[in-house]
């Protein structure tokens, strides 16, 4: 008889701030995430701790009596983990974990450690290892409290934090060698990409959790790994796809996020290499979430980073089976009307009616739903950059409408 297998969620607090830039509204939003990412990575958030200042502490992030409060909560609920939500300076990081007593981890640690959990290929680990050591770097000094010998006196005098020095050039050393194990990775990874031939290339981007895979699986009748957590793809996935008789290369990619740690910027360069030399964007969108148009602009603000914001893209708003507007009775005469309770019909003469008609698609990726129009949308983009690229090829790619009749003949 098979044993039920117990996972034991680890117990976590979070904890954020509301300043001039980031309102109480937007905080929660943020916290909501951060308690997502917690679940992936295997932790129970039993509270949240929020305070409004002018600016984080310098010290302690938060201020000293929201940290007294912070700890005797700690103390009395036996709470392992605490999670800050914006990114904490080593300084920061030292005093909570003297002041606390427990983990004290920043969203930027919690996302490294989903993606070291969520590493499968030797590349893959290579990049998460390198963007670990370097968040790791400027924080070795708090690790090393018991070797400290600053404090003068009889039996206290010595060579210093010499164990430190050590550490820091083992990490230093370790972050060239990762990133030399990368450079080769790349060289070989461009050399595949050069073998793929001419063959347009299409690359699904997005935020995490949007549905990307899933899409991915139903375009391309792949099994690529998919689960409702975020960051579940971690390695670019390419496919070759055939729509009618025009055939494409599709792949899938990481999710971005709000906040992304910039070390996984750089270290997931080479994996975005797919989406730089990509000739066409899908775009993928959950419409479903509250705040998608945020997650719209967190994404285009980190293909601008890449330089890939000036590509041919395709919008495609995906989960529409899930998407349901907020509704107001009709004797509430207090609640105002927000772009949460349009419906579908009213988002599409939004904005997103100014991205061009043939740029934005409606879509369910797991119901299936106008996966019809879809496949057209997808193959006449492609077909205009492949016989732009190849003028003498065109009569082999009809329209596709043309295509369907040639077929039902």
């Amino acid at each position: 008889m098979l044993e039920k297998e117990i996972i034991n969620f680890e117990k976590t607090v979070i904890a954020g701030v509301v300043t001039q830039e980031q309102s109480e509204e937007k905080l929660a939003e943020y916290l909501d995430e951060l308690e997502f990412l917690t679940f992936t990575a295997g932790g129970e958030v039993v509270k949240r701790f929020s305070q409004k200042m002018d600016k984080p502490n310098p010290k302690t992030f938060l201020g000293t009596g929201k940290i007294e409060e912070i700890h005797t909560y700690v103390k009395e609920h036996d709470v392992k983990t605490v999670i800050f939500d914006d990114e904490l300076s080593p300084a920061q990081q030292k005093n909570l974990n003297k002041i606390l007593d427990c983990k004290v981890l920043d969203r930027t640690n919690l996302i490294l450690d989903i993606f070291a959990q969520r590493a499968e290929t030797s590349y893959a680990r290579t990049q998460v290892e390198l963007a670990q050591c370097q968040y790791l770097l400027p924080r070795l000094s708090g690790m090393w409290t018991h070797l400290e010998r600053q404090r003068g006196g009889i039996g206290m005098r010595g060579p210093g934090e010499t164990e430190i020095e050590t550490d820091r050039r083992i990490v230093r050393d370790r972050i060239a060698l990762l990133k030399d194990k990368i450079k080769t990775i790349d060289r070989q990874m461009s050399v595949q990409r050069s073998n793929r031939g001419a063959l347009v290339r299409v690359a699904l981007v997005g935020y995490t959790n949007v549905g990307k895979s899933t899409l991915m699986n139903v375009i391309s009748k792949s099994e690529v790994f998919v689960e409702n957590k975020l960051f579940a793809t971690l390695d670019t996935t390419v496919r070759k796809v055939v729509i009618k008789n025009l055939p494409f290369l599709l792949s899938d990619t990481v999710g971005f996020i709000r906040k992304l740690p910039t070390q996984l910027i750089e270290s997931f360069k080479s994996t975005l290499d797919e989406v730089r030399e990509a000739d066409l964007l899908l775009h993928v969108v959950d419409i479903s979430h509250p705040d998608f148009e945020d997650h719209i602009q967190s994404v285009n603000n980190i293909l601008k980073e890449i330089q890939s914001d000036d590509k041919p893209t395709i919008m495609v708003f995906n989960k529409i089976d899930a998407y349901k507007p907020l509704t107001i009775d009709e004797d509430d005469l207090v609640t105002e009307r927000t772009t949460r309770h349009y419906s579908l019909e009213e988002w599409k003469a939004t904005w997103m009616a100014n991205v061009g008609e043939n740029n934005a698609l409606f879509i369910s990726a797991v119901n299936k739903e106008n996966m019809e129009e879809f496949r057209q949308k997808v193959y006449e983009a492609v077909r205009q950059i492949h016989i732009t690229r190849f003028p003498y090829n065109n009569f082999l790619y009809p329209d596709y409408n043309e295509n369907s009749a040639t077929e039902e003949e």
